[in-house]
């Protein structure tokens, strides 16, 4: 037989499971040995690695009385209650009477009734309205629960025999419990374990530091020095770390501003002219429907004066063309919905603002991360809040070819895509237009975005002369592709679990 070396507190936990049997809970031990939780885990886990013990975990329901359930622990359920005033009044009464010699109001009244009427302790006769007891009322598995309830204070579900387990059930429905989801630790002694308990153990105390006492007594020859264990298992510890998501964003961040990029800003509540107008998207486009965006209550209207000769050319492009050589999209424009205050539905609204900038540098490069909202329906790759990452390449002799090359640079370096591929797309706003996919091995394709050159009608009335090339890509799918992830509900997830194991890179 192998010798096996056990600390104080690995013994005393043995001890104590063989005095249960062979078998307990964690909590127990911690009752019986006067452990810490933490020190009794630690020689738990010790044991296990020892082949000495097998630990299992199980999921539990426990719960226990609200205010509600402890105040009919107190005074009685309601329905005893009024069966018994109806029984002291001689077993028939009118249902007023009987309600008024209980001392009920009208909504504790009806809950005693109903449950007086569903257990057969008494029937209402309706022409009458009177209540006549039908049997003296038994104590029934609800009572026997909720006296163990104020007696316990907590109860687990799985401890319960079928009956206090449908009763379970019943006072749940009258939502008189407080209930709550959690784990128990089990601990059992293996066939190793009895054989090192036969042969018997000796609990003696350990010390792990050396005191000036100690010393000066002699004491320090009566006890046993604690062995320094390197090998002994540890309990896992989680350090603080930034959300993964947010460190792909940073990482984005920094990748662009490495390649020349200049970071660019606007507001979250924006105006419905840099938003689409600016944009050259018609005031009647059905994107502007409200199953779209998210229109702002109150205000409800921004302020439009210091870009007022930007958009008397903007309206005119809308209406006639303006100078831009177009027809413009025939309709009369709204100042008034120009004006409308809205989400940012998307983060080419930031751009529009930076070329009408001062400081704007021709040529020059910008981005922006940026949160944006739409109402979409939720599901695997839509939220209706998301992030994207938006970009424009401002300068002369700007061609398509340019734009791919960005895009495809980006896709490879940023959500670490295998290959890419473009298909022509449209966008009130960009012509051409191209829609940007990225394949991944043991991933697949994902759509990530639009790009294209800005079409004059956007450019000049904002007084841009040269080609604009613009991109706006959805960053939490980048994240998706690089990280594996393919729920993008899983980005904002409270996974401990996955947050914790998802490794720093």
């Amino acid at each position: 037989m192998i010798s096996v070396d056990l600390r104080e507190n690995e013994k005393k936990v043995l001890v104590a499971l063989k005095d249960f049997g062979g078998k307990s809970v964690v909590e127990k031990i911690v009752e019986v040995t006067g452990l810490a939780y933490a020190a009794v885990m630690r020689a738990v886990l010790s044991l296990e690695d020892k082949k000495l013990v097998k630990m299992s975990e199980r999921k539990v329901t426990r719960f226990s009385l609200n205010d509600e359930g402890k105040r009919y622990a107190r005074d009685k359920l309601p329905e005893r209650r009024l069966a018994e005033t109806l029984i002291k009044m001689g077993g028939e009464a009118s249902i007023g009477d009987v309600f008024k010699a209980a001392s009920m109001d009208n909504e504790m009244a009806t809950i005693a009734l109903g449950w007086l009427i569903r257990k057969g302790w008494a029937k209402m006769e309706t022409g009458e309205r009177k209540l006549k007891i039908l049997r003296a009322p038994e104590v029934g598995s609800d009572e026997k629960l909720i006296a163990m309830l104020n007696a316990a204070g907590v109860l687990t579900l799985e401890d319960l025999d079928n009956s206090l387990k449908d009763a379970f059930k019943i006072l749940k429905g009258r939502k008189i419990l407080v209930v709550s989801e959690g784990s128990i630790k089990e601990v059992e002694i293996t066939d190793e374990g009895w054989s090192l308990l036969k042969r018997g153990i000796e609990v003696v105390e350990e010390i792990t530091q050396l005191t000036p006492e100690l010393i000066v007594t002699g004491k320090w020859r009566e006890k046993r020095i604690l062995k320094y264990d390197i090998k002994a298992p540890a309990p896992r510890v989680w350090p603080g770390k930034k959300h993964p998501y947010l460190r792909f964003l940073d990482e984005v961040r920094e990748k662009l501003v490495a390649l020349g990029f200049k970071e660019m800003n606007g507001p979250t509540v924006e105006i419905s002219f840099f938003n689409c107008d600016g944009l050259y998207m018609p005031q009647d486009h059905p994107a502007r429907e409200i199953h779209d965006m998210y229109l702002v209550k109150d205000p409800e209207y921004g302020d439009l004066n210091p870009y007022m000769r930007l958009l008397e050319q903007v309206k005119e492009t809308h209406e006639n063309g303006w100078r831009t050589g177009s027809k413009g999209w025939g309709y009369k424009f709204s100042l008034l919905m120009a004006a409308r205050l809205i989400l940012r539905s998307h983060t080419t609204a930031v751009s529009v603002r930076t070329l009408i900038s001062e400081d704007l540098e021709i040529p020059g490069k910008y981005f922006a991360i940026a949160r944006c909202y739409r109402p979409e329906l939720m599901d695997k790759t839509h939220l209706s809040e998301f992030n994207q990452v938006e970009g424009i390449v401002v300068g002369e002799d700007l061609t398509l070819r340019d734009l791919l090359g960005i895009l495809e640079r980006f896709a490879k370096d940023i959500a670490g895509a295998d290959k890419v591929r473009f298909k022509p797309d449209y966008f009130p706003f960009t012509e051409p237009s191209v829609e940007l996919s990225a394949y991944k091995e043991g991933y697949g394709w994902m759509e990530f975005g639009g790009s294209g050159i800005f079409r004059p009608e956007v450019t000049l009335p904002l007084g841009i002369n040269v080609p604009v090339l613009a991109w706006g890509l959805g960053v939490d799918r980048l994240f998706m592709m690089k990280a594996g992830v393919n729920d993008i509900r899983q980005l904002f997830t409270h996974d401990l679990n996955w947050l914790r194991r998802k490794e720093v890179v």
